[in-house]
């Protein structure tokens, strides 16, 4: 994995790498049945950089979830990489998850016993690689990230800008497809913030991966060749939006 290097591992020529056709995604809550996701269409080309954006509740963390494979959709097609991962058992799902998706979450979730480099080699256990191979790939991506001098540090001795580029370089180090985070500035100042998503951008664009957030902050979104809004498990168009917008100012004055 190099800052030069594109990813093989994309969908033919032509053919979107995520693919979704009436995804849709309930569950039981007592008597009720809740649908955060309904019949939803999307094409995500390889190398694009996507913002989920929408209020709580608007299904936008499912979608994220269905597409790492952390959860499994209700109806639908969930098409990556020209594999429909909705039909794959759970042991296959989790294979393909830790091969294909690198997650970073809003609180990190470093194991606190653990360095920067033992928490970002992590992932790599799940692999058959020599303790070599297993250094080499480490201490790349703390540097893509720019915390090697940091490697020996636990996270209660880094800064949260810090926890979160060891978080982002645990996501890199397995060299995924596909990148998504949950809410990755939402507990950093905005100078982290900004930072953070400098970093993702650019690995974005050096590494050729396909980056995922979901984010309530606009100047976050503002990074994504693409933003999305999401309302009632639906997408919703930029024009709906700027109407619905429009509405509620008007009630609200």
């Amino acid at each position: 994995m190099t800052a030069n290097q594109t990813h093989p591992r994309t969908s033919p020529a032509g053919t979107p790498l995520i693919q979704c056709r009436r995804l849709t995604k309930t569950y039981k809550k007592g008597d009720n049945t809740i649908t955060p996701l309904q019949e939803l269409d999307l094409d995500v080309p390889a190398g694009d950089f996507l913002a989920l954006m929408g209020p709580s509740g608007s299904g936008k963390t499912t979608l994220l979830n269905l597409i790492a494979g952390i959860d499994r959709p209700s109806g639908g097609q969930l098409v990556i990489g020209g594999t429909d991962i909705a039909t794959l058992s759970r042991s296959r799902l989790a294979d393909w998850r830790s091969t294909h998706v690198g997650y970073v979450f809003q609180l990190y979730n470093l194991v606190p016993v653990l360095t920067a480099y033992e928490n970002v080699e992590l992932p790599l256990l799940l692999h058959s690689l020599s303790a070599r191979e297993r250094h080499e790939k480490v201490q790349t991506a703390l540097q893509l990230v720019g915390i090697a001098d940091r490697h020996d540090h636990y996270p209660r001795q880094l800064s949260g800008g810090q926890e979160q580029r060891v978080a982002i370089a645990r996501a890199i180090v397995t060299d995924p497809t596909i990148i998504v985070g949950d809410e990755p500035t939402g507990d950093l100042d905005q100078e982290s913030a900004q930072a953070i998503m400098d970093l993702m951008t650019r690995l974005c664009e050096d590494l050729g991966k396909t980056l995922i957030i979901v984010t309530h902050d606009a100047k976050s979104a503002a990074y994504a060749k693409r933003t999305l809004h999401l309302e009632k498990g639906r997408l919703v168009d930029s024009q709906q939006l700027a109407t619905r917008r429009a509405d509620r100012a008007l009630q609200e004055a």
